[in-house]
């Protein structure tokens, strides 16, 4: 029988390679370009990166977050989008284990860590995320036989994010409410509620946070995505004890 550290050691390796990848998702995605060609390279001079400089978090250690050509800086948000992955992956592996259940966190989480930082750098929500996530969210709630809820789940946390749009006359992005289908698919009643009230807190502690610093003003909108996604991803981990917890 295999070590479960050893199993939890295999996903920890994956999910780190994914994440090389996602960073490339992050990178060309808003800009419109391919993500298969050409190969990566220094956003700076251009070199293409050698495979023995692509290896995921050893290789921005070894390199000293310097490009080896040109030397000029390599974003830390590389290794943190690699180290997030993998840690998450494992995290959801030794909690799920080899069932339908991981598969479907698995593909949720990756489609949020670049929605995270997507939306945090460009303020976009990109549908080439959100709507086949969505779609995914209720294929996977078939074999799991939640497929009710998963339709009612995102269409009510679509409506509703559509009602505050309304509402609020354009204070809710259009990519805020596809996150939110998408989101409801995967997580359902009632932890969408409680991804939701977790996003809103966030979302208001770093609001104040940014105006009380001067690193944003009143008047400047401020992405939700990141705020949601992790409200996603805490709530996989926290609702079913929180909200038992509540209401034992």
């Amino acid at each position: 029988m295999t070590p479960w550290w050893f199993a939890a050691s295999v996903v920890f390796v994956i999910g780190a390679a994914l994440g090389s990848f996602l960073n490339v998702v992050i990178y060309r995605l808003p800009r419109g370009e391919s993500l298969v060609r050409p190969r990566s390279r220094c956003p700076h001079c251009g070199a293409a990166i050698a495979p023995r400089d692509n290896i995921p978090i050893l290789s921005y250690i070894l390199l000293r977050g310097r490009c080896r050509a040109c030397r000029k800086p390599i974003s830390p948000r590389y290794p943190l989008v690699e180290a997030t992955s993998a840690a998450l992956l494992t995290a959801l592996w030794l909690r799920e284990g080899p069932t339908i259940h991981f598969v479907a966190a698995a593909l949720f989480v990756l489609m949020l860590v670049p929605i995270f930082f997507v939306d945090l750098e460009h303020r976009i929500v990109p549908n080439a995320i959100s709507y086949p996530g969505t779609l995914l969210g209720l294929l996977l709630a078939v074999p799991q036989g939640r497929v009710l809820d998963a339709l009612l789940t995102a269409a009510g946390a679509g409506a509703f994010f559509l009602l505050i749009a309304l509402i609020s006359r354009g204070g809710m992005g259009g990519g805020d409410i596809k996150l939110a289908a998408m989101m409801g698919a995967f997580l359902g009643w009632p932890a969408i509620a409680f991804a939701l009230l977790v996003a809103f807190t966030t979302g208001a502690v770093a609001g104040v946070y940014l105006i009380a610093y001067g690193r944003r003003s009143r008047k400047d909108p401020i992405p939700f995505g990141p705020s949601l996604a992790a409200g996603a991803i805490i709530a996989w981990f926290a609702a079913a004890p929180v909200i038992a917890w509540y209401v034992g």
